[in-house]
C-alpha cells in the first residue's frame, strides 16, 4: 500500500510537469514548426541578425564568466587566506540584483555623461559611445557576465573540493610540472563542473530578455519575440522564432556536453587525502583576499550605481551625484503601480514557493529515498527548466490560452494571470528545490529512518519526525530560492503580465524605466528594494549551506 501512495504522489508531479512544462513547449513547436515560417525567419535579414547577435552574446558572456570564475575558484581551493569563510557571500553579491535591473545603474556608469566618460574627458580623451552601436553589445555581455559568474564559480569550487589531492601529488612525484599537472589531471577532472556551470550560463545568456531590452538592444531574438506578443493572433512568426531559439538552446547544451563529456576522466573523484590548500606567509597571505575583494567591488558596480542613482537629484558629467534626495523613493511609493506590484509579487511568489517545494520534495524523495521505477525520468523532467529557456515556456502559456479553450478558461493572462504566473514561477524554480532537497537526502544517513521503521513508526511519521527535520536547512534554502527568485523573475513577468493591475515587481520596474525624465531614477529606487530583499535571501542561504550551496546550481 505504501508503494501505491508513493507512485501516486510521483504521478501527480509528473502530470503537473507534463501539463505546465512539456505541453507549453509542444504548443510552441506545433504553432511554429512550419517550414515556410522557419524559412521566412532565415530569409529575413533582421531575424538572422537577431540570432547572430544572441549567439554572440552567449559565447562572449560565457567566455567572460570563465575568465572571472576559473582563477577565483582555483585561488579559493588552493590557498588558505584571511576571510576565506566569508568569500562565498562576497562572490554571491552580484546575484542579489537581476541584470535586467542592474542595467539601469550601469547606464549611469557607461552613458554619454556617465562616470567612465567623465574620467576619459578629464584625461583628455574623447567620450566613447558605450550604449550605442557595438558598444551596446559589449555592455550587455559585461553586465550579464558580472551577474552569472557566481553560478560557474560555485560549480567549479564544488568540483575542485571533490578532487583527491593525492592524484596531483603522484604526478608531481613523477616529475610533472604545474602546467602539465593542471592540463593532464585537474582540468579533465573538472569537466563535470565546467559543463554544469558553463551550459547554464550559455543557455541563460542566449535567451536573456531583460538586459538587452533595458539597454534598448532590439536586434536580438528574445527582444524580437517579446515585441511580437501583440501580433500573436495574426502573425505566427514569433512562434517560429521561439522554436528556433528552443532548437539552438538545446544544440548549445548538447554541444557543450559533447565537447566536455568525451574524456575518460570525466568522473569526479572524491578527495580522501584532505584539503590541499596551503597557507601563504607574510603579506602574501592577503593577496587572495585582495583579489576576491577587488573582483567583488568591480562586480558590484551596477549595484552601487543603482543605489547612487536612486538617491541622486542630479548626476551628469560627475563621478558622484551632485545632490542627494529621497524624492525618487517618494515618487516610487506614490506611483499607482508600485505598491500593487509588490502585493502581486508576494501572492505569485508565495503560491509558486508552495507548489515548487511540494513538487520538489516528492521528486527528490522518489529519486533518492524511495528509488521508484521511473524516478530518474521524473528527476530529469524536473531539471528540464534549466535547459528550456523561460521565454519559451512563457510564450507556450500564451499559445495554450489561445489554442485551448480549457486553458483560456483556467488561466487567461489578460483577465487574471495569478495562477498562470504562480505556476510559471514554480516550474522555473523547481530545479533549485529538487537539487537542494536531494543534496540534503544524500547527506543524511538512511539508517536513522530505518531504525524508526523498526520501532513501528509509519511512513508519514518517519517522514515528518525524522527525514524533514534532518534536511530542514536544505528545505529552507530551496524554499528561499523559489520565493526570492520568483519575486524577481523577468521573462515570465514581462510576457505574461499584460494589465497594469496585475504587474509584478519586475514588470513595474520596466514600465517605470520607460517614463521620460525621472522614470529611470524612480525605477532605480524601486530596484533598491528588490536588491535588498534578494541580498537577505542569499545571505540566509549561504549561512545555512555554506560551501554546499553550489549543489543548488547543478544540472
Amino acid at each position: 500500500m505504501r508503494r501505491i501512495y508513493q507512485y501516486g504522489a510521483l504521478l501527480v508531479v509528473v502530470l503537473f510537469l507534463l501539463v505546465f512544462l512539456v505541453l507549453p513547449v509542444l504548443t510552441v513547436i506545433g504553432a511554429g514548426l512550419h517550414w515556410g515560417l522557419l524559412a521566412e525567419v532565415f530569409r529575413n535579414y533582421v531575424y538572422r541578425e537577431g540570432l547572430c547577435n544572441s549567439f554572440a552574446i552567449a559565447l562572449v558572456t560565457t567566455a567572460l564568466v570563465f575568465l572571472i570564475s576559473f582563477p577565483l575558484a582555483l585561488i579559493y581551493d588552493r590557498f588558505d587566506f584571511p576571510g576565506k569563510g566569508a568569500s562565498h557571500l562576497l562572490v554571491m553579491l552580484p546575484m542579489i540584483l537581476p541584470p535586467f535591473v542592474g542595467a539601469l545603474g550601469f547606464q549611469q556608469i557607461l552613458g554619454h555623461y556617465g562616470v567612465v566618460n567623465t574620467v576619459l574627458e578629464h584625461l583628455g580623451f574623447a567620450p566613447v559611445d558605450f550604449l550605442g552601436g557595438r558598444g551596446r553589445f559589449w555592455s550587455v555581455c559585461l553586465i550579464e557576465a558580472l551577474h552569472l559568474y557566481p553560478i560557474c564559480y560555485l560549480n567549479l569550487v564544488t568540483a575542485l573540493g571533490n578532487l583527491d589531492p593525492a592524484l596531483e601529488e603522484a604526478a608531481e612525484n613523477l616529475g610533472a610540472g604545474k602546467w602539465e599537472r593542471f592540463r593532464r589531471i585537474t582540468l579533465p577532472l573538472l569537466k563535470p563542473g565546467i559543463l554544469a556551470g558553463g551550459s547554464l550560463v550559455l543557455v541563460w545568456s542566449f535567451t536573456e530578455l531583460g538586459t538587452p531590452l533595458m539597454f534598448g538592444y532590439n536586434r536580438v531574438t528574445p527582444v524580437q519575440i517579446f515585441n511580437g506578443i501583440t501580433e500573436l493572433e495574426t502573425n505566427p512568426v514569433p512562434y517560429a522564432l521561439v522554436v528556433i531559439m528552443l532548437f539552438f538552446s538545446a544544440l548549445l547544451y548538447l554541444a557543450a556536453k559533447c565537447i566536455l563529456g568525451k574524456s575518460a576522466l570525466n568522473t569526479t573523484v572524491k578527495g580522501i587525502a584532505g584539503s590541499a590548500a596551503r597557507k601563504l606567509s607574510g603579506w602574501r597571505r592577503f593577496l587572495p583576499t585582495g583579489f576576491f575583494f577587488a573582483l567583488t567591488l568591480f562586480a558590484a558596480l551596477p549595484h552601487a550605481a543603482l543605489l547612487l542613482s536612486s538617491f541622486s537629484l542630479r548626476w551628469y558629467g560627475t563621478l558622484l551625484p551632485e545632490h542627494f534626495s529621497l524624492v525618487h523613493f517618494e515618487n516610487a511609493l506614490s506611483n499607482k503601480i508600485v505598491l500593487p506590484s509588490i502585493v502581486n509579487s508576494l501572492h505569485y511568489s508565495l503560491l509558486a514557493m508552495i507548489v515548487a517545494v511540494a513538487a520538489g520534495i516528492l521528486v527528490a524523495l522518489a529519486a533518492v529515498r524511495w528509488k521508484l521505477r521511473g524516478s530518474f525520468a521524473a528527476d530529469l523532467l524536473a531539471m528540464l527548466p534549466l535547459a528550456v529557456p523561460g521565454i519559451v515556456v512563457a510564450f507556450g502559456y500564451l499559445g495554450m490560452s489561445v489554442k485551448y479553450a480549457w486553458a483560456s478558461a483556467c488561466f487567461n493572462p489578460v483577465e487574471n494571470p495569478l495562477w498562470l504566473l504562480a505556476v510559471a514561477y514554480a516550474v522555473r524554480r523547481l530545479p533549485y528545490v529538487v537539487r537542494s532537497v536531494s543534496a540534503g537526502l544524500e547527506q543524511t544517513p538512511e539508517e536513522l529512518e530505518n531504525a524508526a521503521r523498526n520501532f513501528g513508526a509509519g511512513s508519514w511519521r518517519v517522514l515528518s519526525r525524522i527525514t524533514m527535520p534532518l534536511i530542514a536547512a536544505n528545505l529552507v534554502v530551496g524554499a528561499l530560492f523559489a520565493f526570492s527568485f520568483s519575486m524577481l523573475e523577468v521573462s515570465d513577468s514581462l510576457i505574461l503580465a499584460q494589465k497594469a493591475e496585475f504587474y509584478p515587481i519586475t514588470r513595474a520596474i520596466y514600465e517605470l524605466s520607460q517614463i521620460l525624465g525621472s522614470g529611470p531614477f524612480t525605477a532605480c529606487a524601486f530596484g533598491v528594494w528588490a536588491m535588498l530583499f534578494l541580498a537577505a535571501t542569499l545571505a540566509a542561504a549561504g549561512t545555512l549551506l555554506g560551501r554546499k550551496i553550489g549543489a543548488v546550481f547543478k544540472i
